[in-house]
């Protein structure tokens, strides 16, 4: 007999085949699917009329069926399908691709309700692919949940599926202590998901949703204290203030003042009875691996290693060699160790770490290995925090008993929010640019101006400098032919428009041996154009770069295209960012234009926020936060808070959980973070 554990291919209705669809959108039990929520929900309940349906927006709308139009092939190979319906108000276009069985189904003269975004103009309304409900349909279950399907697995199978899995939800135990419960007014979690997934109005609804957003902020502050919990203890790597006069004296300009004010604070803590635990964040260019030098150059005055991770090897080597510059006159010895080393290299790297006659090592995930013991690791610090889970980190601080931690981040993130997701980590901002940084002059243009921009282009590469061009996806989508994907682009755009250039392509699904020789082939100047997707986000220094071209730029949150026009405007020359979009929506246009007007990269972290939310601002488990499910960090701030304090009151109690009556809870804060962001 089935249990909530049981493969998912036991619920009745799925079977072998449909389970492997499920797998795609990491359902593999019964539990992952009561777990898996609605991306939203229709209220049927207020129908729009055909002329009152709000324009480009997911409304509902009833109609009564007119007339069917006889299906037909078109362009492509593709059929198309269809339908009039129409109330007092006006007449409405039904149409479906490859979907004539929907039409068929439909009764002249029988009413319907029709959801889906409207299109169209505000004259000739039309819906693509609407969803269809009869009136009998709509009485019985007037608010229904929108699951996010995937090819094969269609919303409305995964609909079906998700109601025969309510069967099991009284399984489900409940992690939150019963006072809680009862402080706070909520439902039991068989309760709760038993109303997110068949809600009988909209307060069942939002109890339901309250109760598990709490839940899912309150695991989250409870496993980044426990996973941050040595920050309780004395610090194993205890210093002594000194003056840091011979390192700015030793650099060949003078920092910026919040360059200085950052490594005061980095410094204090280093001082301190407990472990730093600190964040450092700055913009594009702010200077954040000179703030870390000063620290490890602080360390090892003290007498003590430090380690720093980076997120690709490539990245790795840069670090490597930029701080030997600045820390080997000091008789700072540097060591580089990464994946793609000679095993004789490697046994080198390990045999000075571990005697302590490396001060510094920099690598990638090879520094979390077993083989890798430090002689007295004082100082652990990991670059481009966002590319790295929670569990990486805690790994590097691991490697030694209580060393500080230095998290640095290029993604600005407001500091009220940043102080609630990294719950203890003290946050350090670089606010200034070092002198002598160009602002990078970003265009908008749409994709009739191509042609003219690679006339551009070509005068940038004769005139010596380089080029980058970033898309958005790896391969074509049949559903969203709109995208330009980068395969197809690199032989068919950017070769086709620049036949005499060198042009390099790099993505994600290439070996990282093989995305490395392409990098380090536009760094050393191999190639003129680099067309890639957004691995370059996170990328090496090429001076020489001095224009970034982005394609469909609507695809992209304002904060990541502010980070990808940050890799150009390294040099001396004038650099420039080039945003194409044909969007037409007026709210796009107006995002791609403020970030033409603005090189702020706190504001545009913040605009980003307040109109996309975090999903968008830090990309798909990029924050190496656990991937949350309903929770949102801006809009359920306050409860944010209130779950913080809650998670600190029960630590105070039981600081590791060993409570058994928190054995649900310890079993719920393990399973959430395993969905912590990876390296990649």
């Amino acid at each position: 007999m089935a249990t909530i554990d049981s493969s998912i291919q036991y619920l009745k209705g799925v079977g072998p085949a449909f389970a492997k669809k499920f797998e795609k959108l990491g359902i593999r039990t019964i539990r992952d699917l009561l777990l898996c929520y609605p991306r939203k929900y229709i209220d049927y309940t207020q129908p729009y009329t055909v002329a009152s349906a709000p324009y480009d927006v997911d409304c509902c709308v009833k109609a009564t069926m007119l007339q069917k139009e006889p299906a037909r092939r078109i362009k492509g190979g593709r059929v198309l399908s269809r339908a009039l319906a129409a109330d007092d108000s006006g007449v409405l276009t039904l149409s479906w691709f490859n979907a004539s069985y929907a039409a068929d189904k439909l009764i002249v003269g029988e009413t319907y309700y029709f959801e889906g975004r409207v299109g169209g103009t505000l004259t000739h309304r039309e819906l693509l692919h609407p969803l269809v409900r009869t009136e009998a349909q709509v009485a019985a279950s007037p608010f229904v949940p929108v699951y996010h399907g995937t090819e094969g697995l269609p919303a409305s199978r995964q609909a079906s599926c998700a109601q025969a899995a309510l069967a099991y939800v009284g399984e489900l135990q409940d992690p939150l202590p019963a006072e809680l419960l009862t402080r706070y007014r909520m439902p039991n979690k068989a309760q709760a998901v038993r109303a997110v997934h068949a809600p009988r109005n909209q307060a069942d609804l939002a109890a339901g949703r309250r109760r598990l957003i709490f839940e899912e902020l309150y695991l989250l502050q409870i496993g980044i204290f426990l996973l941050r919990s040595h920050g309780r203890r004395e610090t194993s790597a205890p210093m002594r203030p000194l003056n840091l006069a011979p390192f700015w004296g030793s650099l060949p300009y003078a920092p910026t003042g919040a360059q200085r004010r950052a490594t005061e604070e980095i410094t204090r803590d280093l001082c301190g009875k407990v472990p730093m635990n600190r964040l450092l964040q700055g913009d594009v260019g702010s200077g954040k691996t000179l703030v870390a030098a000063a620290a490890i150059w602080f360390a090892a005055q003290n007498g003590w290693q430090s380690a720093m991770l980076a997120p690709t090897e490539i990245l790795a080597r840069q670090h490597a060699a930029t701080l030997a510059d600045r820390l080997e006159p000091f008789g700072i010895n540097v060591t580089l160790l990464v994946g793609g080393m000679k095993a004789s290299e490697k046994r080198i790297a390990l045999a000075a770490i571990a005697d302590g006659r490396a001060g510094l090592v920099v690598g990638t995930h090879a520094v979390l290995t077993e083989s890798v013991v430090f002689k007295n690791l004082g100082l652990a610090i990991v670059d481009e925090q966002h590319r790295f889970g929670v569990r990486q980190r805690g790994l590097l601080a691991g490697k030694a008993q209580s060393p500080h931690l230095l998290v640095m981040s290029a993604t600005p993130i407001p500091r009220t929010l940043g102080l609630l997701m990294y719950g203890d980590l003290d946050i350090s901002v670089l606010d200034e640019l070092p002198p002598g940084r160009k602002p990078i002059k970003t265009w908008f243009i749409n994709g009739k101006k191509r042609r003219d921009m690679y006339g551009f282009l070509d005068k940038q590469i004769e005139a010596g400098h380089q080029v980058y061009i970033v898309c958005p996806a790896i391969e074509e989508n049949e559903l969203d032919t709109g995208m330009q994907a980068v395969n197809k682009y690199y032989t068919e755009v950017a070769c086709a428009m620049l036949p005499h250039r060198r042009i390099g392509l790099l993505h994600g699904k290439m070996k990282p041996k093989e995305k490395d020789e392409v990098m380090q082939q536009f760094k050393a100047g191999e190639l003129d154009v680099l067309v890639s997707t957004t691995v370059i986000e996170v990328g090496v220094d090429v001076p020489n770069a001095t224009a970034m071209v982005i394609e469909n730029a609507e695809r992209f949150g304002l904060s990541a295209l502010h980070q990808l026009r940050g890799r150009v405007g390294r040099g001396a020359a004038d650099s420039c960012c080039i945003l194409i979009s044909d969007n037409e929506n007026d709210s796009v246009r107006e995002r791609l234009r403020f970030l033409c007007h603005t090189s702020d990269g706190f504001a545009v972290a913040k605009y980003d926020l307040e109109t996309r939310g975090p999903g968008d601002f830090f990309g798909q488990a990029q924050h190496g936060l656990p991937t949350l499910r309903v929770a949102d960090l801006v809009q359920d701030t306050r409860t944010l808070r209130v779950a913080q304090d809650e998670a600190k009151a029960l630590l105070a109690e039981d600081p590791n959980l060993t409570d058994p009556a928190h054995r649900a809870l310890s079993d719920e804060v393990e399973r959430l973070f395993a969905t912590a962001g990876a390296m990649n």
